[in-house]
């Protein structure tokens, strides 16, 4: 079980993998398993099946849970990353 700082709608950046420097919004938080949702990155398609007669299939486009060592958080005042704290390490302000 992971103790995560990171919270539902912090900004965030990759650091590593496919999507690495890329950023975007947390959209869920998974604790138990120290994971992460983040709007727009890691996406996966999944396809799903008619389920009445003359429907058709459709093809969804979903994004997946990242690990969060993989990310870091942005800070909202300067938009640089940082590690958690108290305050932000590069500009010196409160984080939230």
């Amino acid at each position: 079980m992971s103790n995560l700082h990171i919270k539902k709608g912090d900004t965030v950046k990759v650091l590593s993998g496919k999507e690495k420097g890329k950023t975007g919004k947390v959209l869920e938080v998974l604790p138990k398993s120290g994971r992460l949702v983040v709007e727009g990155l890691n996406i996966r398609v999944r396809f799903s099946r008619p389920k009445k007669q003359g429907e058709k299939g459709q093809r969804l486009e979903l994004p997946a849970p990242l690990n969060s060592s993989k990310v870091m958080l942005l800070c909202p005042h300067c938009g640089r990353p940082t590690r958690l704290g108290l305050k932000c390490h590069n500009c010196g302000r409160e984080i939230r």
